[in-house]
């Protein structure tokens, strides 16, 4: 049976870097080659970055991204490549008109390439273009109609981006039909909570459909709210699993596979879904028979805490180094959200780029204060106290507020001097709110929502305990100092705003809360069901009313990590002025 060494690089791109993504490819195919690779393949669009937007809606864009395709080619046959087929994910155009779909001719498309011998030797395009969550694939692109097979060494390898995978139909079932040895997909999915095991039984199910073994090569790390895990995935034809990737790492995962010979008469012809076979044929001849070295590897799976923690990590991380940023800024008030965004810049940027600043007022208990401070002690991080109180005397002094004006003012003088501070030493604010905070509006505009961005904005309070107790416990599994003090888990959670305030006296309790929450907010579930689900109907009818009331705020608070299926954002698209209310 022939053989192939196969590479599947998952790697971080950066959109709109060109330059730095296609250097990026030329320094993995160069590690991929020196480990013998016969075929290298790198993710989803990842010379331009993924996903680009509307960038994709400008030509000058679009031009330049194959122009450096064209480039890249040239660049790795100068760099001695020129024989070793390279498959790279960018962004291309429509040369012909595409009146099924009302798109002009040079309507981009998201596409891949085969680079051989200095040249652009083949391309394709998407052919299932998804248009749900954060995906607007159907506003930029028109979608792809070929089946693209690549013989390499006498066996032919079928071709396919993301969707291809996801959506039944298209090119799976063709590539069955037309005989493939392996089946190499090239992906940009982003992360959610639970979506390696959703994706590890997806790859299975389609390589059984396909008929072959079948290569998911998947993008890691972040951009903007988007982060992608990596948890690349090769199975056999029969869905078992042979090698599968680190998640939250760059790696290159190198493997000896044993196929099936390509026929004799190359694939021709017009094959299921309306797939027209595009075939090119690199090389015909079996390499001659070797001993296989490498197996790729299994790589230990992350539990759900710390798969979902790590999400947090890289996608602050990426957002900070990929804006041109090197520090953070923290409001450090004792409690558990500020404190475990802390952990997360921390462990994300180094302690000694995390900058805290805790800013009591008269109704800050002494706790508080203290569990700032030793969550710094803790941690490292750079930290100062700057009371607050004499600037609210003076604007108490001036404005007479009572009630509520005078509690949120306190939160809008602290974001004010953490964006002065900001503004004055070059620190990026973050947001230290919560999913269940910004569900109901429990948050102050211009005060606890100032920042650039909010890496616990789509983490339920529920989590944000769950993920506390987890960075604790990892730490003295290591022998290191827990990070978050044990009293800002344990205490009462509260915004300290007038004297023996607490959480609950606005709010259900976090568990019912949290559980409401997600019926409602990322299930779409409406007010009758989530009743019938077992929750007080007064309940679920005041947390609703909170739910839609607070929609103009959401839209003015920072990007921050998507780690759900339905994260506030591009997930969650509702009108801020709407009359519709679910009544239970």
């Amino acid at each position: 049976m022939p053989q192939l060494r196969l590479a599947l690089n998952q790697i971080d791109s950066t959109v709109g870097d060109l330059a730095g993504n296609a250097e990026a490819i030329v320094r993995w195919t160069r590690h991929s080659a020196e480990q013998g690779a016969h075929l290298v393949a790198f993710p989803e669009m990842v010379l331009t970055g993924y996903p680009v937007e509307d960038l994709a809606l400008r030509p000058s864009f679009v031009e330049a991204s194959r122009a450096a395709l064209r480039s890249l080619a040239a660049r790795l046959a100068d760099e001695g490549f020129g024989r070793l087929p390279v498959v790279v994910g960018y962004l291309d155009r429509s040369e012909a008109a595409q009146p099924k779909f009302g798109q002009p001719a040079g309507a981009p498309r998201n596409a891949a390439a085969v680079l051989h011998g200095g040249e652009v030797a083949l391309t394709f395009a998407k052919h299932h273009l998804p248009n749900y969550g954060v995906f607007d694939e159907f506003r930029y692109f028109v979608p792809g109609d070929t089946l693209p097979i690549v013989r390499i060494h006498g066996i032919d390898v079928a071709l396919a981006i993301c969707e291809d995978l996801w959506q039944d139909g298209g090119r799976v079932p063709a590539t069955r039909t037309a005989g493939a040895g392996l089946l190499l997909s090239v992906n940009a999915s982003p992360y959610e909570r639970d979506k390696d095991d959703t994706r590890l039984e997806l790859v299975r199910k389609r390589a059984q459909e396909a008929g072959c073994t079948t290569a998911y090569l998947a993008m890691m790390g972040g951009q903007d709210e988007l982060v992608f895990d990596g948890d690349s995935i090769v199975v056999d034809r029969d869905g078992e699993v042979v090698a599968r990737a680190p998640q939250f790492a760059e790696g290159c995962v190198v493997l000896d596979l044993d196929l099936p010979a390509a026929a004799a008469e190359p694939p021709s012809g017009i094959v299921d879904d309306g797939m027209r076979i595009e075939h090119l044929v690199i090389s015909e001849d079996p390499l001659p028979s070797y001993e296989p070295e490498l197996t790729g590897g299994y790589a230990e799976r992350l539990d759900d805490d710390e798969e979902v923690y790590s999400a947090l990590v890289v996608g602050l991380r990426a957002y900070v180094a990929k804006n041109g940023f090197r520090s953070v800024l923290i409001g450090l008030s004792g409690g558990i959200d500020s404190a475990l965004v802390a952990a997360i810049a921390c462990d994300a940027l180094g302690a000694e780029n995390v900058y805290g600043v805790s800013m009591p007022s008269k109704y800050s208990s002494d706790h508080s204060k203290g569990d700032a401070a030793e969550l710094a002690r803790r941690t490292g991080l750079n930290f100062r106290t700057v009371p607050i109180e004499p600037m609210f005397d003076a604007y108490m002094g001036s404005l007479g507020l009572t009630g509520l004006a005078e509690e949120n003012l306190q939160s809008r003088l602290r974001g004010t001097m953490l964006m002065a501070i900001s503004n004055q030493e070059g620190h990026i604010v973050l947001a230290p709110g919560n999913k269940s905070e910004l569900a109901v509006g429990y948050s102050t505009l211009y005060g606890d929502s100032v920042g650039a961005y909010g890496p616990i904005k789509d983490v339920y309070k529920s989590w944000v305990f769950r993920l506390a107790q987890w960075r604790n416990r990892a730490a003295a599994e290591r022998g290191e100092t827990p990070p978050i003090p044990e009293n800002s888990i344990t205490k009462p959670p509260s915004a300290e705003l007038r004297p023996g305030q607490v959480d609950t006296d606005s709010l259900p309790d976090y568990p019912v809360l949290d559980a409401i929450l997600e019926l409602y907010v990322d299930r779409d579930t409406g007010a009758d069901a989530i009743v019938t689900a077992g929750f007080d109907r007064e309940v679920v009818t005041k947390t609703l009313r909170m739910v839609d009331t607070a929609e103009y705020k959401r839209r003015q608070y920072p990007p921050g990590t998507k780690i759900s299926a339905k994260g506030f954002g591009k997930d969650r698209r509702l009108p801020i002025t709407s009359r519709w209310r679910e009544q239970a």
